[in-house]
């Protein structure tokens, strides 16, 4: 390469600076597959810098898999240059694992939506008193927001001793949009977002869509591990961090303090920002302090009623920075083309009445009386469960696989999730683990039904499971 000066403006060490540089440039084709990168010697003359922090770049870029070193000859740029392709990159489908169309006649154990305990009554009240009482407003589209939206959001979002201001929520058409509109919003195209290997998905998938990369973080039987979480950091440069740190979405995992202190200690040092999805803590009554109040300048609180109240509303708020409020509000309204007045006025009127907990708190009693049903029928066998969370993570036994497993319960007349619903990139960690939810099915008799059948399927093992059928 002749004539080439890297890019090095902006704030940072000088060697992540300079490896940006020049990952921004393969990215571009500036910097073309199979080009010879300059001597280490020789752009530290150009650009000021001392040959070790060149030579830490090049490590930098190694460790992202952009390049490669051989003695003697040099460091040389990987692969193709279209465009931004990676090696963590997403290999999921933008689908997932599951249908979208589903089978008809089948029990939906793959949902963990609120369970019907008879809102509906509730809210036909609500909505009707709602559009008696703004008729203008449902007509036209919704330009300002009442106050009472934004209380309702901050009641809704308060738990344990965090306590959000009006002046830090964001209404939202659920919380997968909530997060969403923070993605979209504090995140550019090519920035890279962390997950867990295991999470609810289908944000990374909606992030790949719109031109964000996954960085994937290990994490352990006690979750997310702050160690490979600084790791990442180090490495890819993320711009935020998607965690459900309470009843974690699949495996239930909660963390401890010192976790959630130590990743807001990582976060901090980097620069990360904290997305904290709340729905499953909101429906627990866990102590532990959410992760916001270890990081209140960089979290971004989300919950919703999807799982507790009724996931038809589409009610949802964030909690943020206020530095970040106003970028996110329009962030939301361009990805999701704004709030509908009615579904907006009926969500905090339901939470402001106080209608919206004694719901939830119906809906948690139902949900116990369901996982009661699960732990005595898989008795014996390995799972995770909460008494208030409505899905269960089962560890699979050998020699079953999870998607073989998956494809066993469709036969029996029963859907479920397997792990792979789960990943939020390619990952080649392997858990024998599938999910499935109670609160779908009207009855708890048909809880019954299906976990016999999951019970049947475990006690028989693959013998019992013909896939040629």
């Amino acid at each position: 390469m002749t004539n080439w000066i890297p890019d090095l403006t902006g704030s940072g060490p000088l060697y992540q600076r300079l490896a940006d540089a020049i990952e921004a440039d393969i990215d571009r084709g500036v910097i073309r597959a199979g080009a010879k990168l300059p001597p280490q010697r020789d752009l530290a003359y150009d650009i000021g810098a001392t040959v070790g922090t060149v030579g830490r770049a090049y490590q930098l870029l190694r460790e992202r898999g952009l390049v490669s070193g051989e003695v003697g000859r040099g460091t040389y740029v990987l692969g193709e240059n279209k465009g931004v392709t990676k090696p963590e990159a997403p290999d999921v489908s933008v689908e997932g694992t599951r249908y979208v169309d589903v089978p008809k006649d089948k029990l939906r154990f793959d949902s963990t939506a609120a369970p019907d305990i008879g809102q509906g009554a509730i809210v036909a009240d609500v909505l009707s008193r709602a559009a008696q009482d703004h008729p203008h407003e449902i007509s036209s589209y919704t330009r300002d927001f009442p106050d009472r939206w934004y209380e309702a959001g901050a009641r809704w979002l308060s738990r344990n001793s965090f306590r959000p201001t009006a002046d830090t929520i964001v209404p939202t058409l659920g919380t997968h949009a909530a997060v969403m509109a923070a993605i979209a919003a504090l995140t550019t195209p090519g920035d890279y977002v962390a997950f867990e290997h295991l999470t609810y998905s289908q944000i990374s998938r909606s992030a790949g869509l719109i031109g964000r990369r996954t960085a994937l973080v290990a994490s352990d039987d006690e979750g997310l591990d702050p160690a490979d979480f600084e790791r990442v950091c180090a490495q890819k440069h993320p711009k935020m961090i998607f965690l459900i740190p309470t009843a974690q979405n699949p495996t239930l995992v909660t963390l401890s303090p010192a976790r959630r202190e130590a990743i807001a200690r990582v976060a901090r040092e980097y620069n990360v920002i904290l997305i904290e999805d709340d729905l499953y803590g909101h429906l627990t009554d866990d102590p532990t302090p959410l992760l916001a109040e270890f990081a209140p300048e960089r979290t971004i609180i989300a919950g919703g009623l999807s799982k507790s109240v009724a996931a038809g509303l589409r009610g949802g708020w964030l909690s943020c920075p206020p530095a970040y409020r106003h970028r996110i509000r329009v962030a939301h309204k361009m990805m999701t083309g704004g709030m509908p007045f009615l579904l907006a006025e009926v969500n905090s009127r339901l939470v402001l009445s106080g209608q919206a907990s004694e719901i939830r708190r119906r809906s948690i009693a139902e949900i116990s009386a369901r996982m009661s049903i699960v732990r005595e029928s898989l008795a014996g066998f390995s799972f995770k469960s909460h008494d208030k969370v409505p899905f269960v993570w089962l560890t699979l036994p050998d020699p079953w696989l999870s998607g073989t497993f998956k494809n066993a319960c469709l036969e029996h007349g029963v859907l479920i999730d397997d792990e792979d619903e789960f990943k939020a990139g390619r990952s080649e960690r392997v858990f024998h683990g599938v999910r499935f939810g109670v609160s779908q099915p009207r009855r708890r008799e048909d809880i019954a039904g299906g976990v016999a059948v999951i019970r049947r399927l475990l006690d028989e093992g693959r013998a019992g499971y013909d896939s040629f059928s």
